[in-house]
């Protein structure tokens, strides 16, 4: 499958890596290495996160990696990597829903 990043989910990485990287530059490169790598597993297993609790909507779904919720969309043969937010964070329906 086809992965598209949308401009939401890569800000949200680049914010997260930065703030890790203000006490941590190796971690902060270490976890968006993960993060990507974890994404680049959902071209050949695309259903391998679960639901996400807040919707449901079997065409979204999660992948937790560490302290982080990975949301994406399934559709039209592609995986939509829709934003990147802390467990802890609310996750705003509008900013993944369209």
């Amino acid at each position: 499958m086809i992965i598209v990043w949308s401009r939401l989910a890569l800000e949200r990485v680049m914010e997260i890596a930065d703030y890790i990287a203000a006490d941590k530059p190796i971690a902060a490169h270490n976890w968006v290495t993960e993060i990507f790598d974890a994404v680049e597993n959902l071209a050949n297993f695309p259903e391998l996160g679960r639901g996400i609790p807040e919707i449901r909507d079997k065409r979204y779904r999660q992948i937790i990696k560490g302290n982080y919720r990975i949301i994406y969309k399934l559709e039209d043969g592609k995986v939509y990597i829709l934003t990147v937010r802390h467990g802890r964070q609310i996750l705003p329906l509008d900013e993944i829903q369209s």
